[in-house]
């Protein structure tokens, strides 16, 4: 078995909440507020798209690396607002391990703690499991944001270690990052009904 998984292919998840569409290179201006307005939204990231370069080197590396089929970038449109709100992607897309990571997720600040997370992560999880074929998804994180690995735990995710000083930082630091999964049989069993419910 492996992924079925096309790189080439236009992925469109969509709920009456929120649409998730491949990144393209015209995105930049759409996301160019949020690099310019917000910093605070790149502390914890090891890529940091702040700043109008910044931006531009965040999405060339999320495209270039899109085309050796090793991520699938996304850009966020929340319904709600009718505007865009950030962008999120799968990455070290392993397809003979059917495995794959969600994560470089990122929000503008008005978004954050909206119930938009929940809706996007739904989806990538439901594509991920029913759709790739995919038998485990993880997610990172640094170790000192909090509130990401709360929200990671809140859809399910279990932890299972910390990997130390594993990643350099844009400030010349390295961080540890923790490492979370959730499982096919954990989606198909808990995971999707618990998550359904929340998003009523």
């Amino acid at each position: 078995m492996t992924l079925n998984f096309d790189r080439n292919t236009e992925y469109i998840l969509e709920d009456e909440r929120v649409l998730l569409r491949p990144l393209k290179e015209k995105d930049f201006e759409l996301l160019l507020p949020f690099a310019l307005n917000e910093p605070e939204t790149w502390k914890y990231s090891h890529q940091s798209g702040e700043g109008e370069d910044g931006m531009r080197i965040y999405i060339d590396n999320a495209l270039k690396n899109r085309t050796t089929g090793a991520e699938y970038p996304f850009i966020v449109y929340d319904k709600q607002t009718s505007s865009y709100a950030g962008s999120t992607r799968f990455y070290d897309i392993n397809p003979q391990w059917q495995t794959v990571q969600l994560g470089y997720t990122w929000y503008g600040g008005k978004f954050r703690g909206t119930g938009l997370n929940k809706h996007c992560k739904f989806l990538l999880l439901q594509f991920a499991f029913e759709k790739m074929s995919a038998l485990r998804v993880e997610f990172r994180a640094d170790a000192r944001n909090e509130l990401s690995i709360a929200a990671m735990k809140s859809i399910g995710c279990k932890p299972e270690g910390t990997l130390r000083s594993n990643m350099p930082l844009p400030t010349g630091d390295r961080r540890d990052s923790i490492v979370l999964s959730i499982l096919k049989n954990e989606w198909e069993t808990e995971v999707k009904d618990r998550l359904s419910i929340r998003l009523k």
